[in-house]
């Protein structure tokens, strides 16, 4: 294999979308990668692609581009219910996978497709990139140096402009929880998964999932009832003994989609900042110790867009993990223990309210 990793990202539309915005920016900025193949599900929309982002090669079927020999590396950056053939077809031709979260519909495709890669024995990263931001990492260094003490609590609210009232015909597919692109598997596990990134394990959970906007309006004339949450609360107890409350809210403004992640210990407290229309994860983070700014290396991502910051230094960890046989980047076991653990949120905001009425004089 040479040097260089030839990427192929499936998904890569010349118009719009995730992949545009964060997948193609990444690959070309960075070093020991190349945009060897786009894919999308016509030729001549693939072809728009690769002349818009300079890509060697152009399919209009996600399988051609799997096939080039030139693919080593196979990302998956389309809707989730498309994630479990791709993935398995991209594993079976023993090519390393970057795949979107979540990772698979259920929690059964995401065994199915962790178990498949660990057979081919190649890497597969899943999409949960703020494990890899510069200022969570810090953050996660302070806390085990010791820099706050204890932690004795954690307060996360993440906002995203996503399940509005009102939503485009692109967008309904999120709206059906068979598909497993909901407001809880997408905005509260990327969010979850930062806590536990800075805090560990939980030992203790109890969620609340609701639906705030009941009747949504979809394009300029359709109106439907939602059936999903688009807001979630959760308190919980980390293994360590710290609390921990989050708040991901769904159909925010734009202007209006703050991120923001306290931890306060027995000797200090510090604080991650951000936020973004998308939903934090897209965005860059600011950290504060005790109130003060603390710098942040960024390394191969400095130059980045904010959209693509967090997904490049995932491929950098990619291309590093490849190259020397190291596995530093969340893979398919972890995708499997988060969406694992947001279904049991699912569960527990069915079942752990006691309907109960409370009078008062």
């Amino acid at each position: 294999m040479s040097s260089t990793l030839g990427v192929g990202i499936i998904g890569a539309s010349a118009e719009r979308g995730w992949a545009k915005d964060s997948h193609i920016p990444a690959v070309q900025k960075l070093g020991g990668l190349e945009l060897t193949a786009v894919a999308t599900n016509e030729q001549k929309s693939a072809d728009a692609a690769a002349q818009l982002f300079g890509a060697k090669a152009a399919y209009g079927r996600a399988e051609d581009l799997i096939r080039d020999p030139n693919v080593n590396l196979v990302t998956v950056a389309v809707k989730v219910p498309d994630h479990r053939e791709l993935v398995l077809s991209a594993l079976a031709a023993g090519k390393h996978v970057y795949c979107e979260w979540p990772l698979g519909r259920n929690i059964a495709e995401a065994e199915e497709l962790a178990e498949a890669a660990q057979i081919a024995g190649v890497h597969a990263a899943i999409g949960l990139q703020t494990r890899k931001n510069p200022a969570a990492e810090r953050a996660r260094e302070l806390v085990v140096s010791g820099a706050i003490g204890r932690p004795l609590s954690a307060r996360l609210y993440s906002g995203t402009a996503a399940f509005a009232p009102k939503i485009t015909a692109a967008d309904t597919y999120l709206e059906q929880p068979e598909n497993g692109a909901t407001l809880v598997s997408i905005h509260g596990g990327h969010a979850l998964d930062l806590a536990l990134a800075l805090l560990g394990s939980l030992d203790k959970l109890k969620a609340l999932a609701t639906t705030q906007f009941r009747e949504i309006q979809v394009g300029d004339d359709q109106r439907q009832m939602r059936s999903i949450p688009d807001h979630l609360l959760v308190l919980a107890q980390f293994a360590n003994g710290a609390a921990l409350s989050v708040e991901v809210a769904g159909g925010r403004p734009p202007k209006a989609t703050p991120f923001r992640l306290e931890v306060t210990g027995e000797n200090g407290n510090l604080a991650l900042d951000g936020g973004a229309p998308r939903g934090f994860q897209s965005s860059r983070l600011r950290l504060s110790l005790n109130e003060d700014p603390q710098p942040v290396d960024e390394g191969e991502a400095a130059t980045m867009p904010d959209t693509a910051a967090n997904v490049a230094l995932v491929y950098a960890a990619l291309r590093d993990d490849i190259r020397h046989g190291t596995v530093t980047t969340p893979d398919f076991a972890h995708a499997v223990g988060l969406q694992r653990l947001m279904d049991d949120l699912v569960s527990l905001s069915r079942t752990g309210l006691n309907p109960v009425s409370y009078l008062f004089d």
